[in-house]
């Protein structure tokens, strides 16, 4: 499993449950990624993208303890209940192919499963109210991979990947 995420220059990833920055060249990043895999999120992630629906061209694994099974059919995601039964439907899927897009707890939830982190990092404060782990502090996980920065809508960023020497199976 790998997560995927923007964070700003102290690990911050979202406010008022929204992104911190509006940057096309990450959003293309992610699309990258992501188009015809697996995405794993929490219901405010679900709430928080347009109109509250999956995103489109992937499979969607929505934990949500109280979702609406009405709601998951109608939307076309698949409903999980709990983080267990969320890491089984995930394990019915290539590892190397789902992704854990969102929001913190999920994140902090997931990522000891992750092998592999694909962190855009933006060179700027976005007055962040939650946040991502600081990779770069955890002994486990190590910076493999940084491209060349660039500017994107006023920002400098780096695509950075990373890897996790302890990841769990799931």
């Amino acid at each position: 499993m790998k997560s995927i995420v923007a964070v700003d220059e102290k690990w911050g990833i979202g406010k008022k449950n929204g992104l911190l920055f509006d940057i096309k060249a990450d959003m293309r990043h992610f699309v990258e990624h992501t188009r015809g895999k697996t995405v794993v999120m929490g219901s405010n992630t679900l709430l928080s993208l347009p109109n509250g629906m999956p995103l489109k061209n992937r499979v969607n694994i929505v934990l949500n303890p109280e979702g609406d099974d009405n709601d998951a059919a109608t939307k076309g995601y698949i409903l999980v209940r709990s983080v267990d039964e969320l890491l089984k439907k995930a394990s019915e899927y290539p590892a190397d192919e789902v992704y854990v897009v969102g929001g913190a707890m999920l994140y902090r939830t997931l990522l000891p499963y992750c092998d592999t982190a694909i962190v855009t990092k933006v060179r700027a404060d976005g007055d962040a109210e939650v946040f991502y782990e600081n990779l770069d502090r955890l002994p486990e996980w190590r910076l493999v991979e940084e491209s060349a920065p660039i500017e994107d809508n006023g920002y400098t960023l780096t695509f950075c990947t990373y890897r996790n020497s302890a990841a769990k199976p799931f």
